[in-house]
């Protein structure tokens, strides 16, 4: 049984189950069909909702660009996690418009769970500038992915999500993951494109994933693959590496997760 059909089982059509849905589809423009941004690399202009469905393209308005099928592995985690009483916080880095985060934030409020916080990290100004030139991320990709943190706070407050078990770590990772201020944390997600902003991510935190938890790396067919390949071989770490159902493109993940095993 994959985790989105042990969720599906879990949810079923109760009032949560349906809230959250209706959440994700609303987070990644689903409902009024938000068209994309124009990038480089993909040339469609109109929305298409198995384009949206699988995370392919940027919406305009929405907060959300991982699209349905990510989220729904986002929350298979966290009701895993919490089914399996695996401690500790929640935390993405790399956040674009905070929806993923909002996600996180929303499966807690449903599930009444008061003792974990969603953690909400970014440089909140796009790509580290030297490191995105080298890796080829400049022009007008690089604009759209700097979001400022009033922006991001303000969705929350839109989606009623912003209090005191959001937290907020604004800043390049170099210098804020070292001493970031969490010890725990049971969920790692990163969205940080980038070779060494995913190294740096892996470095500071995946050490603090309690056993059980769950790394999902966004990114798998770019620079982030390769570094989360790196660090898993360097750190002997031989957990399987999944593919998140139902985002793919040319073939191949989109995104990919693994369980940490547990001591």
């Amino acid at each position: 049984m994959t985790l989105h059909t042990q969720h599906q089982a879990r949810a079923g059509l109760n009032g949560g189950g349906l809230y959250l849905d209706l959440l994700k589809r609303t987070l990644t423009g689903m409902v009024y069909e938000d068209p994309p941004i124009p990038v480089s690399w993909f040339s469609w202009k109109k929305y298409g909702v198995s384009r949206r469905a699988a995370g392919l393209d940027w919406p305009q308005h929405a907060p959300c660009m991982i699209g349905a099928a990510r989220l729904d592995n986002v929350q298979d985690c966290i009701e895993t996690i919490l089914a399996d009483g695996i401690p500790g916080d929640f935390a993405e880095a790399g956040v674009w418009r905070g929806g993923t985060c909002i996600l996180m934030r929303a499966v807690l409020k449903v599930l009444d769970v008061t003792d974990r916080d969603v953690w909400v990290m970014d440089s909140f100004a796009g790509l580290p500038p030297v490191e995105a030139r080298a890796e080829n991320f400049t022009g007008p990709e690089q604009h759209a992915l700097a979001v400022p943190l009033a922006k991001v706070r303000h969705n929350f407050r839109l989606y009623g999500m912003l209090d005191n078990q959001v937290r907020f770590l604004p800043g390049w990772f170099c210098d804020t993951l070292p001493a970031a201020p969490v010890s725990r944390l049971a969920l790692l997600r990163m969205d940080a494109d980038l070779y060494s902003s995913t190294t740096e991510i892996l470095t500071y935190l995946y050490p603090r994933v309690e056993p059980g938890g769950f790394i999902i790396v966004d990114d798998w067919q770019l620079p982030a693959r390769q570094a989360a390949e790196d660090y898993r071989r360097e750190h002997g770490i031989t957990a399987p590496v999944m593919p998140v159902e139902g985002a793919s493109h040319n073939g191949g993940p989109l995104s990919a997760f693994w369980r940490k095993e547990k001591s």
